[in-house]
C-alpha cells in the first residue's frame, strides 16, 4: 500500500469556517478507497487553537519544519488585513521546493503576498477582485474562472469553488472516475470545470435602467434569433447610437459582447443538462454553426465545447456501486 498523500491545510486567525468543507473531499476519497489515500493535517504558525470567523476554535499543529505533498491555504472574509509574515515565509519555502500549493477563496491573497503567483494565472472571489488587482498587478487575474491551475499553484474563487478545486486535485492524483464518484458521494450536483463562470451573466451585467433590463430580458428569451444592434435598439426605443452608448455605460460591455456572454452561458447550461447535440445547442443559441460556438467558448471560457460536454457526460453517467473499495 502506498503511503498517504500528505496535505497540510494552513489556517490562521479569522479564517472562514466554510473553507474547512474542502477537507471533506479528501475524507470521502479515503472512505471510497477503504484506506487512507490522503492524510490531512491542520497547521498554523504556532500550532494550538486557532479562532475562526465565527469565534469557534480549531486545534492545529505547527507547520515549522513540516513538509507536505500538497499545501492548502484557507481564506478569510477580510483579506485587506494582510497575511502573517511567517505564513508567507513558510509558503515561499514550499514554493521553492515545488510543492503543490492551492488556495481557497481569498487565500489567493496569501499566495500572492508570498510571490507565488507572479506572472501566473489566478482567481479569487469576485468581490475582492478590484483590491487584488491593485495590490498584485503582476498576477494574471482570471476572474471568470471558478478555479485556476498554473504550474504547481492553483486557486479557487468563492468558497464553494474550493470543493471543485479539491475534486480537480483528486482527479490529478487518482483519475476522473474517483473524482466523479467522490462528487456523487458528497451529493454535489455536478463537478464543475475550472472554466465555469463565478456568477450569472445577467447579474454581472447589472443593468440599472428599465430600458437596458428589458433589452437583456428580450435577448435572453430570443438567443436563437438574430440580435443585431438595430433589433436591440428598437426594443429599447432608442437610436442605435444612443442605445450603444447607454448599454456600455450601464453594463461595461458592448451589446455584441453581452450577447456572446449570454449565448455561451446558455449553451454551457444546455451541455451540462446532456439532452441536446452540439449542433442543436449551437442553433438554439444563435451561433449558426459549431465552429462559431467553439470560437466563442474558447474566447469566454478558455475551453472548447467538447471539454465542457465531455465533463457533463462523465458526471451524468451512473456509477456502479458506492461501497468502499481499493484504488
Amino acid at each position: 500500500m502506498k503511503r498517504p498523500h500528505q496535505i497540510g491545510f494552513v489556517l490562521y486567525p479569522r479564517i472562514s469556517t466554510v473553507n474547512l468543507a474542502v477537507s471533506a473531499v479528501f475524507e470521502m476519497v479515503n472512505w471510497k478507497a477503504g484506506y487512507a489515500a490522503y492524510e490531512i493535517t491542520l497547521v498554523s504558525e504556532h500550532g494550538g487553537l486557532i479562532e475562526t470567523s465565527v469565534g469557534s476554535r480549531i486545534h492545529t499543529e505547527t507547520f515549522k519544519r513540516r513538509s507536505f505533498d500538497t499545501v492548502l491555504v484557507a481564506g478569510e472574509h477580510d483579506p485587506s488585513r494582510g497575511a502573517l509574515p511567517r505564513v508567507v515565509k513558510y509558503l515561499r519555502a514550499q514554493g521553492r521546493r515545488r510543492v503543490r500549493i492551492a488556495s481557497v477563496c481569498t487565500g489567493t491573497f496569501v499566495l500572492a503576498e508570498a510571490g507565488l503567483l507572479d506572472g501566473r494565472h489566478a482567481t479569487t472571489h469576485w468581490q475582492h477582485a478590484k483590491s487584488f488587482r491593485q495590490r498584485y498587478p503582476g498576477v494574471i487575474l482570471d476572474l471568470d474562472r471558478i478555479f485556476t491551475s498554473d504550474g504547481s499553484v492553483s486557486c479557487s474563487a468563492g468558497m464553494s469553488a474550493g470543493i471543485d478545486l479539491a475534486l480537480a486535485l483528486v482527479e490529478q492524483d487518482f483519475g476522473h472516475e474517483i473524482a466523479r464518484e467522490t462528487a456523487k458521494l458528497m451529493v454535489v450536483y455536478h463537478r464543475r470545470a475550472g472554466g465555469q463562470s463565478q456568477y450569472s451573466t445577467l447579474l454581472d451585467l447589472d443593468a440599472t435602467s428599465d430600458r437596458i433590463q428589458t433589452v437583456l430580458a428580450y435577448a435572453k428569451r430570443n438567443l436563437g434569433k438574430p440580435l443585431s444592434m438595430a433589433v436591440l435598439a428598437k426594443v429599447a426605443f432608442l437610436s442605435p447610437r444612443q442605445f450603444s452608448r447607454a448599454f456600455k455605460e450601464e453594463t461595461g460591455q458592448t451589446p455584441a459582447k453581452a450577447i456572446e456572454l449570454l449565448r455561451v452561458e446558455s449553451a454551457r447550461l444546455m451541455m451540462e443538462g446532456g439532452r441536446f447535440s452540439a449542433e442543436e445547442i449551437a442553433r438554439k443559441n444563435g451561433f449558426e454553426n459549431r465552429d462559431r460556438m467553439r470560437r466563442s467558448f474558447l474566447r469566454i471560457l478558455g475551453l472548447p465545447p467538447q471539454a465542457v460536454q465531455r465533463t457533463a457526460n462523465m458526471l451524468n453517467t451512473q456509477t456502479s456501486g458506492l461501497g468502499p473499495r481499493r484504488m
